[in-house]
């Protein structure tokens, strides 16, 4: 292998620890960020709760003040009906005193309404990207975890068929040596037959020649004849 494919393998290599090491960071990044996220938004609802109650408590000072206005109104009027112009007038000025009043408290509450509004606005928008970005980081974690049981079950697998095909071998090999080991044995008592000449007589047996068995009746009869006609 050449120095430029060893450097190039070594700097792939470099390159996959880094990006599985920034990987590895990445999640725990993305994982305190949804801490944070979470905490702000818990301030967030803190927060509208506070806008929410000066709201309401701004609303309570208009239709405080509009009740007051009306109740003043009627009596400017009744007051005018009676021709108690001085009673009237006063009536007036405490409704024209009132108008102003009305018009501040309904600026504050104009503006706690519309914080209010904005608020519940950009929190919801807010918590929806939380929970999609904690959907994607439960979706990426889930399928990290399968792939890392999918490759350690793929790894046994693997291991199992190679240790199948190692015992497979051994066993070969022990047919081979117990062959040959028979085959051995087999010549040895070969080899002994012929020393002791066993081997030679199982020659002449299997040729119907019998070394030094026993005369048939016939032949007998005929070595007795032989003999008495010598004598």
């Amino acid at each position: 292998m050449s120095l430029k494919r060893i450097w190039n393998a070594l700097r792939g290599a470099t390159n996959e620890g880094l990006e599985a090491v920034a990987d590895s960071q990445s999640m725990r990044i993305l994982d305190q960020e949804m801490r944070d996220a979470k905490s702000e938004l818990e301030a967030c609802d803190r927060n509208l709760t506070t806008i929410m109650a000066k709201r309401k408590l701004a609303q309570t000072k208009v239709e405080s003040l509009t009740s007051d206005i009306d109740t003043y109104t009627n009596h400017a009027v009744a007051a005018s009906e009676k021709n108690d112009e001085a009673l009237a007038l006063e009536c007036a000025e405490r409704v024209a005193n009132l108008e102003v009043q009305l018009a501040t408290e309904q600026e504050i509450y104009n503006s706690y309404l519309s914080t209010e509004t904005s608020l519940k606005a950009n929190i919801a928008t807010a918590k929806a990207s939380v929970k999609r970005l904690g959907i994607q980081i439960d979706q990426v974690k889930a399928t990290e975890s399968l792939q890392k049981a999918q490759v350690a079950g793929s790894s046994h697998h693997v291991g199992a068929n190679s240790k199948v095909k190692t015992a497979l071998d051994s066993l070969e090999r022990i047919k081979e040596k117990q062959a040959l080991r028979s085959a051995e044995l087999s010549a040895a008592e070969e080899l002994a037959a012929e020393d002791s000449g066993s081997s030679l007589d199982a020659k002449l047996k299997q040729a119907g020649i019998e070394s030094g068995g026993q005369s048939s009746g016939s032949d007998k009869l005929k070595q007795i004849l032989a003999q008495k006609q010598a004598k």
